[in-house]
């Protein structure tokens, strides 16, 4: 090297700005490297994008939807006699009038028997709950 003071301070600073320069070079590929890795998983996302629409696009159309069917009339002949009973009184009862009307006796089992099923009709579309505890046929 030379003995220069000059020349050598200029070569110690040709030396550090190359390291600086190889540095920031490596830090550029590897951010280049991540980004080029990042963006195949993009474009494999969009292939897969394109492939889902694609996909849809050749389904068939669905048919016209219907509306669902109702679960009719429960099979136990209790249903049936409470919608009879219903019917003849034409106007909305409750649990303890639907007992009174069968000659059910007055008893909380009676009365919560009733109850629910009112509340399974009501569920099934068959009865309105027009108020709590009121049930109704719902042409009423």
């Amino acid at each position: 090297m030379s003995e220069n003071p000059q020349v050598k301070a200029i070569l110690e600073h040709i030396e550090t700005s190359e390291r600086e320069l190889a540095d920031q070079a490596g830090q550029f590929r590897d951010r280049i490297e991540e980004l080029s890795q990042r963006l195949g998983e993009i474009d494999a996302e969009s292939e897969n994008l394109r492939i889902t629409r694609k996909t849809l696009l050749a389904l068939p159309l669905p048919s016209p939807a219907t509306e669902p069917e109702r679960p009719g009339i429960p099979d136990h002949p209790a249903y049936q006699q409470i919608l009879t009973a219903l019917a003849d009184e034409g106007r909305p009862m409750r649990a303890r009038d639907l007992c009174q009307t069968l000659d059910l006796p007055i008893l909380p089992k009676n009365t919560e028997g009733i109850r629910s099923k009112l509340k399974r009709l009501v569920s099934r579309g068959i009865l309105i709950e027009p108020e709590p505890g009121l049930f109704t046929r719902p042409e009423t």
